[in-house]
C-alpha cells in the first residue's frame, strides 16, 4: 500500500466509526445559517491591509472567498470550539471548491489551534492534511490528538494570494474520534571500515552487519559509499558492476534471510557507462530501486564516473524513503526535492564526513542535521568518516556509533509530529510557504565567484 493511501486509510477508518452518530463540534459547519455576509457562529478575519483584503460572504454551496484584482489578498472564517478534552483525539474534516487558483496548496489552508482558556498552546496550531484533486476540490482530513492542558480548539479556514481565484468552502467539521495508530520503524545504520581488503571480503563483512540488522529484528538498515571499493587497492571504475549482479545478489541474498530492507552503496556499470548508486533491497532481497549519485566530486568525475539526473523517491510498507550519496550532502536541493516528494527517510550511504564541528567552522554533523530539519526527515547517514547517525526531523541525533563499529539503531513513529516553536510542525508549514516562482536563477548554470 502506497504511503498517501496508508495514511489515508487509516483517517477513514478512524473517521468512519464514528461517522455516524458522532458528536459535531462545529457549529454552523455547512455554512447554511446567517446573513449573507456573516455565516452564523463564524467569525471573519481579513487582512489590515485595504488592498490585501479578500471579500467573504454566503452562496448558494457556501462560503465563498475571492479576491480580484488583488493577487496577494487574504482572508477567511474562524470558530472557537470549547468543549475539548485534552489527550483525546479529534477528526477534522474541511472542503473547498477552487477555481482558477494558480497554488491552491500554498493558497488554501485549514488550521486547527489547541487553547487552554483563551491562551493558545502553540502560536501556529496544526496543519489540517489534505489533498486537491485534478478538477479543483479540496479535501481536508486529519486525526490530531488535544494536548492535555487543552480545553478549547479554534478552528481556522484561511485563503491566501487567490489572485483572480475563487474558493467556496462547503463543509468544516471537528468530532471526537479515535487516535491514530503509531507507524513504528526500527531504522539503523552502520559504521565499520574495511582496511586491507578485497571487494569479496567487503561483501562478507557488510552481509555479517546485515545479520547482526537482522537479529536486531530492524526494519530497514543502512550501509555506507561504494562498499566494495573501501579498503581495497581498486578504484571506483574497476569495482563497477551490472545492477543486478554478482554484489546486489549477494546483499539480496542478505536482506532475503534476514526479512529487512537494505540500503547499500556500489559502483554500477551500465554498458559502457559508470555510476555511484545506492540499491534499494526489499524484504524478499528483490531489487526495490536505485539512485544514481547526481553531484560528483573531483575523485570521480576526473575518472569519468557519470552523474545521475533523477532524484526517485521510494515506496514501503512502513512509508516513503529516498536516498542520497556523499557529496550530495553538500547540495541543499537534494533534500528539498525529495521532501517536496513526500520523503520521509532519507538515506545516506557517504564516504565522508560527518565529523562535528572543528575550529568554530560548521563540518558534516551539523550540515546532516540541518538537511534534516530544514525538510522536515530523518535523515540516516552511513560513513567511514565520523559518525554513522539516526537524525530526527528536528535535527536532533538520535543514535550515533560514537567510535565504535557494528549496527546503531532507534524506533521512531512516523506519525509523530513535532512543532518548532513559534513556526509549527515544518513538514506541513515549509512546502506551503516556499516561494518557487521567485527561485529561477537557480536552473541557470554556474557562475564564478566574486
Amino acid at each position: 500500500m502506497q504511503r498517501i493511501g496508508l495514511f489515508a486509510g487509516l483517517l477513514l477508518l478512524c473517521l468512519a466509526a464514528h461517522a455516524c452518530g458522532a458528536e459535531e463540534l462545529v457549529t454552523n459547519p455547512d455554512f447554511t445559517a446567517g446573513e449573507p455576509a456573516a455565516p452564523l457562529a463564524w467569525q471573519i478575519w481579513t487582512s489590515a491591509v485595504d488592498s490585501t483584503r479578500c471579500t467573504i460572504e454566503r452562496g448558494e454551496e457556501g462560503l465563498v472567498v475571492k479576491s480580484p484584482g488583488r493577487p496577494y489578498a487574504v482572508g477567511g472564517v474562524w470558530q472557537e470550539v470549547r468543549s475539548i478534552q485534552g489527550g483525546h483525539a479529534y477528526a477534522v474534516r474541511a472542503i473547498a471548491k477552487t477555481a482558477h487558483v494558480a497554488a491552491a496548496y500554498r493558497s488554501v489552508l485549514v488550521r486547527l489551534t489547541w487553547l487552554q482558556d483563551d491562551k493558545a498552546l502553540h502560536p501556529a496550531g496544526m496543519y489540517v492534511r489534505g489533498t486537491a484533486a485534478p478538477d479543483g476540490t479540496m479535501q481536508f482530513q486529519d486525526v490530531l490528538v488535544a494536548p492535555p492542558e487543552a480545553n478549547r480548539a479554534k478552528v481556522t479556514l484561511e485563503c491566501k494570494w487567490l489572485g483572480d481565484g475563487t474558493v467556496c468552502w462547503t463543509q468544516a467539521s471537528l468530532q471526537p474520534t479515535t487516535q491514530l495508530p503509531a507507524r513504528k520503524v526500527k531504522i539503523g545504520t552502520v559504521y565499520l571500515r574495511p582496511r586491507n581488503s578485497t571487494p569479496e571480503k567487503n561483501l562478507a563483512l557488510f552481509c555479517h552487519q546485515i545479520d547482526a540488522a537482522g537479529k536486531l529484528q530492524l526494519d530497514i538498515v543502512c550501509l555506507p559509499e561504494a562498499i566494495t571499493l573501501v579498503g581495497t587497492s581498486k578504484t571506483g571504475v574497476q569495482t563497477a558492476e551490472q545492477i543486478p549482479g554478482p554484489a546486489s545478489r549477494v546483499l539480496g541474498d542478505a536482506a532475503k534471510r534476514n526479512r529487512i530492507w537494505v540500503v547499500a552503496g556500489v559502483y554500477e556499470k551500465d554498458a559502457d557507462v559508470v555510476y555511484n548508486t545506492a540499491v534499494l533491497f526489499n524484504r524478499e532481497g528483490e531489487i526495490a530501486g536505485k539512485y544514481r549519485k547526481t553531484h560528483l566530486p573531483r575523485e570521480e568525475w576526473q575518472q569519468g564516473v557519470v552523474p545521475g539526473s533523477e532524484y526517485p523517491v521510494f515506496e514501503t510498507e512502513f512509508g516513503k524513503v529516498a536516498i542520497q550519496i556523499c557529496y550530495d550532502w553538500f547540495f541543499p536541493e537534494v533534500d528539498t526535492l525529495f521532501g517536496l516528494k513526500g520523503a520521509e527517510i532519507v538515506f545516506a550511504p557517504t564516504w565522508g564526513t560527518t565529523f562535528a564541528d572543528q575550529e568554530g567552522r560548521v563540518e558534516g554533523e551539523t550540515v546532516f542535521r540541518v538537511r534534516a530539519r530544514d525538510n522536515g526527515i530523518y535523515l540516516v547517514p552511513s560513513v567511514y568518516d565520523g559518525q554513522s547517525m539516526v537524525i530526527d526531523p528536528l535535527g536532533r541525533i538520535l543514535v550515533a556509533n560514537g567510535g565504535k563499529e557494528g549496527v546503531f539503531w532507534c524506533e521512531v513513529d512516523l506519525n509523530a509530529r513535532e512543532s518548532l516553536w513559534w513556526v509549527g510542525n515544518w513538514r506541513d508549514i515549509g512546502p506551503r510557504d516556499r516561494m518557487p516562482e521567485t527561485y529561477g536563477s537557480l536552473r541557470e548554470g554556474p557562475v564564478p565567484p566574486r
